[in-house]
């Protein structure tokens, strides 16, 4: 028999080749994603199988001189799942996450996946993920517009102008062709600088942009809005707050960040849609309600209003069944439509299969052996 193993390492720049920022192309995987996942064609983690992932956080004080202190978003988390369908793969992402990377001019967090072989385990590809996940996740918006947003929408409104604010508007542009204004609010001039500069030379479409000084300002008037501003885990009362009375009636709205909502938003007349139930419900195992103040995605607020007896579990809808036909999507141009974004596991394992195949078809990455034979077996 053959036991030689080989697998491709792909680079960021291999993923780029091999059609990582195609976003138009990932929001079509994203949807197919989420039509095997309505039929339960998927695994993850955990007990219900919807787990986010295993995550290692350090302690405030530790113990021992080299372990380092808990300090802001600093962990590393596994996030395994296997994605039946036309994939049948599976993989994991592993990433740590400091928030003081930033001051050494990196990225909060580093990403890797490893893509396997289904029925072996044998690797497939170990790739660079950020690119990988910043793009699935603004994918998960472009779904959920399609099905949600008012198809003449043209103006989106935009709190947080960093990589997840600019691939979830480029997602909500991918399908709402009439998108072509955006209305912008972020921290510093120079991320809202980069912010234009990237919006003018990837999304040509949006002709209009305009930089606004609240939260208020950019989602009033808005027909889509991106709630994509960063904020730390449990400081529940500066999560980024959204009111009912600043959106247009008709509005849809993309959660995948910390954020709250007022009581109004709360109200069961808004229509709320998570990518996964049991997804919140897996964190709401590892941190019991008041979840929000934990995990702070609008979903855990969803379910920890269902634990307070102000939702009903059925008040809170899932993506899955709309992308397969079974559930409406929007139903009128006046409602309001709320959308969790927590970030699924399967959709790594997706976008991972569909760029490896890529570049298996493209010649791109760099094939390295594992072994011939295996030393000990």
């Amino acid at each position: 028999m053959d036991t030689r193993i080989d697998f491709r390492y792909l680079s960021e720049p291999d993923m780029i080749a091999a059609g990582v920022l195609d976003m138009p192309h990932c929001v079509e995987v994203m949807n197919e994603t989420f039509d095997l996942y309505a039929r339960g064609d998927y695994r993850m983690a955990g007990p219900n199988n919807d787990s986010h992932g295993a995550r290692m956080i350090f302690p405030d004080d530790p113990p021992f001189p080299t372990m380092p202190k808990g300090d802001d978003e600093r962990r590393f988390t596994a996030m395994p799942a296997y994605l039946g369908g036309s994939f049948g793969t599976t993989g994991v992402k592993w990433y740590g996450s400091n928030l003081a990377n930033r001051e050494k001019g990196l990225p909060r967090s580093i990403l890797m996946f490893t893509l396997n072989d289904t029925d072996t385990a044998a690797p497939l590809a170990i790739m660079s993920a950020n690119l990988l996940s910043a793009m699935r996740t603004g994918a998960v918006s472009g779904v959920g517009a399609r099905y949600f947003a008012r198809q003449d929408s043209r103006v989106a409104g935009v709190v947080g102008p960093g990589v997840m604010g600019r691939t979830t508007l480029a997602a909500m542009a991918a399908v709402l062709p009439n998108l072509d204004t955006v209305q912008v609010r972020g921290r510093g001039q120079a991320s809202l600088d980069d912010f234009v500069t990237w919006v003018r030379a990837e999304l040509p479409q949006i002709t209009d942009i305009r930089i606004v000084d609240s939260n208020e300002a950019a989602v009033h008037g808005a027909d889509v809005v991106a709630y994509c501003a960063t904020a730390k885990a449990g400081d529940v009362e500066n999560y980024p707050m959204l009111r009912r009375e600043w959106l247009k009636p008709g509005a849809f709205v993309a959660m995948p960040a910390p954020a709250n909502i007022d009581e109004g938003l709360e109200d069961t007349s808004v229509r709320k849609v998570v990518d996964s139930y049991g997804l919140y419900e897996a964190w709401a195992m590892d941190a019991p309600p008041p979840t929000h103040q934990f995990v702070g995605i609008i979903g855990c607020k969803f379910l920890d209003l269902v634990a307070e007896g102000k939702l009903r579990h059925w008040d809170i809808e899932e993506l899955g069944p709309v992308v397969t036909g079974d559930a409406d999507g929007r139903r009128n141009d006046e409602e309001i439509v709320l959308f969790s974004v927590g970030g699924l596991p399967i959709e790594d394992v997706a976008w991972g299969t569909a760029i490896y195949r890529n570049a298996v078809e493209r010649g791109i990455g760099t094939v390295l052996p594992l072994w011939n034979t295996p030393a000990m077996a």
